[in-house]
């Protein structure tokens, strides 16, 4: 059943572009598509624009449903639409599935041009940048000169960070919510693991599984479950499944016997019938490979210098993943420079997953910086 307050039906669309696209690898793609989604009205002075930059395995299905029987909505639906934080009574919401994803842009699964087979791993390596820049020509194809504000959390808020510092005219107000400024060894670490254990799955096939009508869903399901702990805290585990058996009595076997494995073995399997190995592969890459201050000797605060955007970063006191402390570098380094910054840490047990829920604190603090003027 459609709430009646959110968006309600909605239909992706696709758009080509046919401008060659330099990646920051150096691979030339000669064209693409990007698969978006828009809710609300652009209004007459294409001043009311907001971008949603999603995370590591969202997609462009921000809000609302394509289907009416459809078991869940959009991955953010509690925050957009009609007198939600992000309104679509007031804003023209617009958010497109990252180059290289698997949910309709361009990406690995896509087929290969002068080639009757998928990209596979031959698709090139994608970075923040190179997704930044295909949002600003999505900008431009849709006439939309300046956003109002950019908004993601997590890999979506190194998006929100890169916009600002790339196209520092085009970002009135900037949102990072439970990002960092570049990811820590631990961080990286957990990709690696997350990516062997995929590549050492037998239906990987060197990334051609798809051409041997694979999947290497043992793989993915593992990095799934591993990426999953990283996501919620120790409380929060503790408070919703404790030690909790699914029967009162020990079996003294290897199948699944409490709740949190039942739970992680879930997560796994369905995210096996909806993402694309390969782009977990690219998107835990591009996370590793983001660092804005690398162009200026490790110095964040001289990387965020040309920055006009003002910005709101937004942190959760459980998340161990993107700790507060790596959002408070953000804060500092625009401090530095005398850049307008605000910075709520929200209390929560949800770890890093808090980003997604509907947290008053949080979706008021939302509400009341976009209604501010820039």
């Amino acid at each position: 059943m459609i709430e009646s307050d959110g968006v309600g039906l909605v239909e992706p669309q696709r758009l080509h572009f046919d401008a060659p696209l330099e990646l920051e690898c150096g691979t030339v793609l000669d064209g693409y598509e990007l698969a978006y989604e828009t809710y609300g009205q652009l209004n007459a002075d294409a001043n009311n624009a907001i971008l949603i930059c999603h995370a590591l395995s969202g997609d462009h299905h921000a809000a609302g449903r394509h289907h009416s029987d459809d078991r869940k909505p959009g991955w953010w639906d509690n925050c957009i639409g009609p007198g939600r934080p992000i309104d679509t009574n007031r804003y023209f919401v617009v958010c497109s599935n990252n180059l290289g994803g698997c949910g309709g842009s361009t990406g690995p699964t896509s087929i290969m041009p002068g080639a009757n087979r998928p990209w596979g791993p031959d698709f090139p390596i994608v970075t923040v940048g190179d997704w930044v820049r295909t949002q600003a020509r999505l900008a431009d194809a849709l006439g939309i000169p300046r956003w109002h504000a950019v908004i993601g959390g997590s890999l979506g808020g190194m998006q929100a960070l890169d916009w600002s510092i790339r196209y520092p005219d085009r970002v009135a107000r900037a949102v990072v919510v439970a990002a960092a400024p570049r990811l820590s060894a631990q961080n990286i670490a957990f990709n690696e693991i997350a990516r062997h254990a995929i590549r050492s799955d037998p239906q990987f096939h060197d990334g051609r599984y798809l051409e041997h009508d694979a999947v290497p869903s043992v793989g993915l399901r593992l990095a799934r479950m591993l990426g999953h702990i990283t996501y919620l805290s120790d409380d929060g585990m503790r408070a919703r499944f404790g030690r909790d058996r699914r029967s009162d009595q020990a079996r003294f076997n290897f199948d699944v016997e409490f709740e949190i494995e039942s739970y992680l073995r879930y997560q796994g399997e369905s995210f096996v019938n909806r993402f694309d190995a390969n782009t977990y592969l690219l998107m835990t890459k591009a996370l590793d490979y983001f660092d804005p201050a690398q162009a200026t000797n490790g110095d964040l605060a001289c990387a965020l210098e040309t920055t006009q955007a003002r910005f709101l970063v937004i942190a959760f006191s459980s998340d161990w993943r993107f700790a507060p402390e790596r959002s408070q570098e953000i804060v500092q380094a625009l401090l530095a420079r005398k850049k307008s910054v605000s910075y709520l840490e929200i209390e929560s047990d949800f770890g890093h997953d808090a980003f997604l829920m509907p947290i008053d604190l949080y979706h008021r603090a939302l509400r009341a910086f976009l209604e501010v003027p820039a």
